[in-house]
């Protein structure tokens, strides 16, 4: 009884005391800084991009950019958030950009130029090239053995009348439409456009391809590059565009009626079983639609559903798989049905001649997916789940942003994940996996800490507990100089 009577009265004499300034919310901000410094971000992002306004002082192109990615990695969700960044004294002291304002960013990301944000795809590029050099060369070379661009879009709702640059969507939203392509392999952006939300990616996306592969380095070009697309990409351009540029592609089909009828000639014997997927089977027939090049063949993967898994709603995603036959049956009829299959058609010029050869490009295929992991990242978290200006050009320095702190995080992994004997690398994440921007601020970025000047060194005070920003900051460290 005594013991809780001295707690209450502790409790009492709790008293508030002035700010410290030496603490920060925000201390594995270091650890950003450092793989900033270790690449050479901002000056190959500056380089790239060029001048952006006639007095040469003040912040250019690279800060602006790195210091967006910076403060949506400290989970920021508004250009304000640079303001609140700027006021934490011990922060600005190991942040990678140091007194970036909001009013500052917005002026500068309206003076880009067209070709300077294209130019800002060049700096990325440098970045990767800078990554592989700072890899083991085994590690460089498994990366660039095989190398795989994902090209798709999100949309991005808004709110407010007078904001410009987006437009209404088929659901009825007022969005703006990221336009990406990405290094499945490092889980990076190479490219990236800002349309409206009206506009149709397929009429973009054989420019966007030129563009991501211009990103690539020399040494991952120089392997085998490989392009997978869904079904809005269904269009003879980009399988052109890929075709000249020596680039296998695989692009999902729009489940037209030739290719229903195609599906009726396939016999029961021409499928065999899909790689990783229960109840799932993959079949090759000859089609080639027309402008098409010569070499495409037709990817059917077919998928058995129960009829419970079938929703009676004829707009339903998995209703408008089934065969036009039994997609007119009311549920009734089909659960009596002998079999109810999926089925997802992927035109390709990839090697699918053998059964063996035909279930590795399906299951190739099937990981397009990862892009999806891109901008769930992008936008939960970092911020690019709206668009917080009127302005396109601010809007599209957030897009930059946020891609940019979906790629700090994808580069993070790359460099000090722990690597497996099968070459898997075990990151920071729940799983051994890469961790995602959400996972990496618990763990990693705002951890608060006391940020000590003493005998000429900067030394950080973490709580008890927190141990990855000393075992990255050791491992970013002790990678080899980049320039």
């Amino acid at each position: 009884m005594s013991r809780v009577r001295e707690i209450r009265r502790l409790r009492r004499r709790v008293r508030v005391g002035a700010p410290d300034q030496s603490l920060t919310p925000v201390s594995g901000m270091v650890a950003v800084t450092e793989l900033a410094a270790r690449l050479g971000m901002i000056e190959l992002l500056d380089a790239a991009i060029g001048p952006i306004k006639d007095r040469c002082r003040g912040f250019t192109g690279g800060p602006l950019l790195a210091g967006l990615a910076a403060a949506q990695l400290a989970g920021e969700d508004f250009l304000v958030g640079l303001d609140r960044q700027r006021a934490d004294l011990a922060g600005q002291v190991l942040a990678p950009v140091v007194g970036l304002s909001s009013t500052t960013a917005a002026g500068l990301a309206r003076r880009f130029t067209n070709a300077q944000w294209h130019a800002v795809e060049t700096g990325i590029g440098d970045i990767h090239a800078a990554m592989l050099a700072a890899l083991s060369p085994r590690r460089a070379a498994a990366l660039c053995e095989t190398v795989t661009i994902d090209l798709d879009t999100t949309d991005v709702e808004v709110y407010g009348r007078k904001k410009r640059g987006v437009a209404y969507n088929y659901q009825g939203q007022r969005c703006g439409r990221p336009h990406v392509a990405t290094w499945a392999e490092t889980c990076t952006a190479l490219a990236a456009d800002l349309m409206a939300g009206d506009e149709d990616p397929r009429g973009h996306a054989a420019d966007l391809l030129g563009r991501a592969l211009a990103a690539l380095p020399a040494s991952a070009r120089a392997g085998r590059v490989l392009l997978r697309a869904d079904a809005g990409y269904f269009a003879g351009a980009l399988a052109r565009a890929a075709l000249a540029a020596g680039v296998g592609f695989a692009i999902g089909a729009k489940r037209i009626a030739p290719l229903w009828r195609i599906l009726d000639g396939v016999a029961e014997g021409d499928w065999t079983d899909a790689i990783d997927m229960d109840g799932a089977q993959v079949a090759v027939a000859d089609y080639c639609p027309d402008w098409w090049p010569s070499a495409t063949r037709l990817l059917i993967r077919r998928v058995r559903l129960a009829p419970a898994q079938v929703s009676a709603d004829p707009r339903s995603r998995r209703r408008r798989t089934l065969h036009p036959d039994q997609r007119a049956l009311p549920i009734a009829e089909l659960a009596d049905a002998d079999a109810v299959y999926g089925y997802s058609f992927i035109v390709t010029n990839l090697a699918v001649s053998t059964p063996e050869q035909a279930a590795a490009a399906e299951h190739w295929y099937r990981h397009r997916t990862a892009i999806e992991n891109v901008f769930r990242d992008a936008k939960i978290g970092a911020a690019l789940r709206h668009l917080p200006s009127g302005y396109p050009q601010v809007n599209k320095a957030w897009m930059w942003g946020a891609l940019l702190a979906v790629s700090i995080a994808g580069w993070l992994h790359q460099l000090t994940a722990t690597p497996g004997p099968d070459g898997a690398l075990a990151g920071h994440g729940v799983r051994d996996g890469q961790a995602m921007i959400a996972t990496l601020r618990h763990k990693l970025i705002r951890v608060p800490a006391r940020l000590i000047h003493h005998a000429g060194t900067l030394t950080l005070r973490l709580p008890p507990g927190y141990h990855l920003l000393a075992t990255i900051l050791a491992r970013l460290r002790a990678l080899p100089a980049t320039s």
